[in-house]
């Protein structure tokens, strides 16, 4: 079933159960999947086009809580976890910190890489083989202290 499959039948269903935050987190992502392929210029995008959109919601929602939190907001902390919560129902499984690990030395080997001046071109092959299915920043982290 393709996202936008699966979101339309998640929006019925929100609707039937009458659960607000859940139906306009969905309404925000087919929206957001709606004006990238207008921008795009297609009928329908691409898995990974998809996958990016999510990304880019997951990654606003939990900038907005790292916002929230360091203003002491806690009325809208609940609400953004709540919400990130939902858009996490939608991400492909996350990698375990052990297979991306793995990932990351296979990565560096196949690439003969030895010193800090390399990072660029590793983390340029890795990210894309971990779209969706890790944080970039945890990935960068990994990497630093592998090359170190």
């Amino acid at each position: 079933m393709s996202l936008e499959e699966q979101l339309n039948q998640d929006l019925k269903q929100a609707m039937r159960n009458k659960e607000k935050l859940r139906l306009s987190v969905i309404r925000m992502v087919k929206a957001s999947l709606q004006n990238e392929a207008i921008h795009l210029g297609v009928n329908s995008l691409s898995e990974a086009e998809e996958l990016t959109i999510l990304s880019r919601e997951l990654k606003q929602r939990n900038d907005s809580l790292q916002e929230v939190t360091d203003l002491g907001r806690t009325d809208l902390i609940e609400n953004l976890e709540k919400e990130i919560d939902i858009l996490h129902d939608y991400m492909p499984q996350q990698l375990s910190e052990e297979e991306l690990e793995t990932l990351i030395k296979n990565t560096i080997n196949e690439l003969g890489v030895t010193s800090k001046k390399d990072f660029g071109k590793v983390m340029g092959v890795l990210m894309p083989k971990v779209k969706g299915k890790a944080d970039g920043s945890e990935v960068q982290q990994l990497v630093k202290q592998q090359l170190s």
